[in-house]
């Protein structure tokens, strides 16, 4: 008997654990609480690809910055007293109110509602700037507006890295290059802490850095990367701005054709 009742639980252990191991690993991605899950649960489906709750927050942070970067655009133009300045409020005038026309018109066919005013914070920056004057306001305006921009940028690449919808990718590209244009003007004003916005970024990092140490004596130079065929014939070109010019400040060509679709003013 007793051999028969430790047959019967060797028996019952190999089962339980032949069980275990056949669990299906597949359902580990339905579970409630994982990123598979939450991204089944909160997209839908569009006739332009599936629209995830990533993809309608974006919709949303574009139109926001365009409600309070347009209005510190005009502002700049009126008040600044550099032309520095002046000619960045115009490309945030000029570039928001293009980018916010194409994010409506996407709005309107992804059935996404979008804000009229800007939120309790960005409020609370043209207030601020409202406050300013000379060069106490210049200085605010480069670094709001910068700091503003580096954080949707990277909000712009993950949206264009993921996004499994026709629509947002062309938003998301469109806006990449309306950012990068703004950026570059806002630092060609010579007034943006770069201090303050790294330390800003590094107190909110949870993270290691990663790459190679600190040099201990001067390197090498690295060997250019090129092509190696010799009966290769290539067509593109690379940008037509050298990178002397973009260090000086040249802007970022934004020209891009009108959107398509039912007309949206």
């Amino acid at each position: 008997m007793r051999r028969i009742n430790g047959t019967a639980l060797i028996i019952a252990a190999l089962v339980a654990t032949l069980g275990a191991l056949a669990f299906p690993v597949w359902s580990y991605a339905d579970r409630s609480g994982t990123g598979q899950a939450n991204l089944n649960a909160a997209t839908v489906a569009t006739q332009w690809g599936p629209l995830s709750a990533t993809d309608r927050d974006f919709l949303v942070k574009v139109r926001l910055a365009g409600l309070w970067e347009l209005p510190a655009g005009q502002q700049a133009i009126e008040r600044a007293p550099s032309e520095a300045i002046k000619a960045t409020g115009d490309h945030l005038v000029v570039g928001h109110t293009d980018l916010d026309k194409r994010a409506r018109l996407v709005a309107s066919k992804l059935s996404v509602e979008l804000p009229n005013v800007p939120n309790e914070q960005q409020q609370g920056w043209l207030q601020e700037l409202s406050a300013a004057s000379g060069k106490t306001y210049e200085r605010k305006f480069v670094q709001l507006l910068r700091n503003a921009h580096g954080k949707v940028f990277s909000l712009v690449a993950q949206v264009r890295h993921t996004t499994r919808n026709t629509l947002i990718r062309q938003l998301a590209t469109d806006a990449n290059q309306t950012v990068l244009d703004h950026i570059t003007m806002l630092e060609s004003t010579g007034l943006v802490d770069f201090d303050a916005l790294a330390n800003e970024a590094a107190a909110g990092a949870t993270a290691s850095p990663t790459g190679p140490p600190p040099p201990s004596s001067v390197p090498a130079p690295p060997l250019p990367v090129v092509p190696t065929g010799t009966d290769q014939k290539f067509t593109s070109r690379p940008s037509a701005q050298p990178t002397e010019e973009l260090e000086n400040g040249s802007v970022i060509n934004t020209n891009r054709p009108e959107p398509q679709g039912h007309r949206v003013e």
